[in-house]
């Protein structure tokens, strides 16, 4: 089979990974309550209502693209798990923001099939034939995918703000508290696997021969790490002096991040109301890290990006400074230590740049499209008559030369963003 058709392969460490993704996401909710009640309890209304609003508008945004992609899916169910609620039945679970639970049950549900496949029949003494296993480890890596992009959207409309939370909270008191701690910790925690898991998902469709190792995706993972915490930390020292002017520093941000995804021309939903929604998340989530999503080089535009979040960077932390002079808090800081401190900051970003750079020099492997794995209905061969030919020598050929049988349908949602990454 060729490169461009192959199937995906769900290994070991693809199960793992999904296996660790529920218990993760449950802990994470449990250290939100847990948040939200000390807070109720410390009488901290304001970091109570910050919380509660990001809370609710991430599990809203996130059941929003869940619905949506059933819908372009025609509600076509690859799972028993997720066959059995009617359609209204799954219109209510994700009213009650339980959409997204069926369908880490559906991956969960596919994953033990895949492995069970996978070990020896004791009675004949073999595994499954090789021709049966494809279909559920394709059906398996479909599915994970889009559970990837669901948790990518959740990290940057929940985890990140959250953590840059937490961090502002220490700033200001001057000591960690131990709930704030956990629930930092907890985000960040959230932050990496939603990383790692979506860089995963795009390994999947490259071609064998141009299969990544590991150490690209450590590589991937770290510079992604210290540019997202860069930028947190420099967001959570100025929210520390400006707690006000963080929300106008946000929407006037976000106001042109999505100027620039409206102008990218992408194409990831199937209806102009999803596009709409996706181009200000794109926003929300250039907001905190870059995210290739148009086809084409992006040199340019990842260059522009990264100048802009930059000098933001700088402004920030600048700001911080200022205030750290004019208008100490309570505990005291040396005007040396908080000049070293910003400079660190911005020091850590640049780092995280240059670990970039190296990764897109010599580990990112730059493709054409057609190289891309995964095929859809609109690419699969059709035999189709000559006009020239005789009808007695087309039926003979259509007898002699079967059709092939057809191949099964990518997740195209992650193919696009695939194009958009390796081509």
């Amino acid at each position: 089979m060729s490169d461009t058709q192959g199937e995906s392969k769900y290994s070991c460490w693809d199960f793992l990974i999904t296996c660790v993704g529920l218990p993760l996401f449950l802990t994470d909710i449990g250290l939100d309550i847990w948040a939200a009640v000390i807070f109720y309890q410390e009488k901290a209304y304001a970091c109570l209502g910050v919380l509660l609003l990001l809370l609710v508008g991430s599990t809203l945004l996130v059941q929003a693209y869940s619905w949506l992609w059933y819908s372009y899916d025609n509600f076509e169910m690859k799972t028993k798990v997720e066959g059995l609620p009617t359609r209204r039945q799954l219109t209510i679970l994700h009213v009650c923001q339980l959409g997204v639970y069926l369908r880490h049950a559906g991956v969960l549900e596919m994953a033990v099939r895949s492995m069970y496949n996978r070990l020896p029949d004791p009675e004949k003494g073999a595994s499954m034939p090789e021709e049966q296993k494809p279909k559920t480890e394709h059906i398996t890596v479909s599915l994970t995918h889009d559970l990837s992009m669901l948790r990518i959207i959740e990290t940057f409309s929940e985890s990140a703000p959250q953590l840059t939370l937490m961090l502002t909270i220490i700033l200001q008191t001057g000591h960690p508290d131990p709930v704030t701690v956990l629930k930092g910790v907890g985000s960040a925690s959230a932050i990496a696997f939603a990383v790692t898991t979506y860089h995963r998902s795009l390994r999947s469709f490259l071609p064998d021969k141009e299969k990544q190792q590991i150490s690209s995706s450590v590589i991937y993972f770290i510079w992604n790490l210290v540019l997202i915490s860069s930028r947190l930390t420099a967001l959570a020292l100025f929210a520390s002096v400006l707690p006000c002017f963080i929300f106008a520093h946000f929407i006037c941000s976000w106001l042109v991040l999505f100027f620039f995804a409206w102008r990218s021309k992408m194409n990831f939903m199937e209806s102009s109301c999803g596009e709409w929604l996706y181009r200000a998340t794109v926003g929300l989530i250039w907001y905190f890290n870059w995210f290739s999503v148009a086809e084409g080089k992006t040199r340019y535009r990842t260059a522009l990006y990264h100048g802009y979040i930059l000098t933001d960077i700088c402004i920030l932390c600048a700001v911080w400074c200022w205030k750290m002079s004019t208008d100490p808090p309570d505990f005291v800081i040396d005007p040396m230590h908080a000049l070293i401190t910003a400079a660190c900051v911005v020091a850590v970003y640049v780092l995280g740049l240059i670990l970039k750079a190296i990764y897109y020099k010599v580990f990112h492997p730059n493709l054409d499209k057609n190289k891309i794995k995964g095929t859809s209905t609109e690419q699969q061969p059709v035999n189709e008559p000559n006009v020239d030919d005789e009808p007695d020598a087309y039926m003979f050929r259509a007898k002699a030369a079967p059709s092939p049988p057809p191949q099964p349908r990518c997740n195209k949602r992650m193919r696009k963003l695939a194009e958009s990454f390796y081509c």
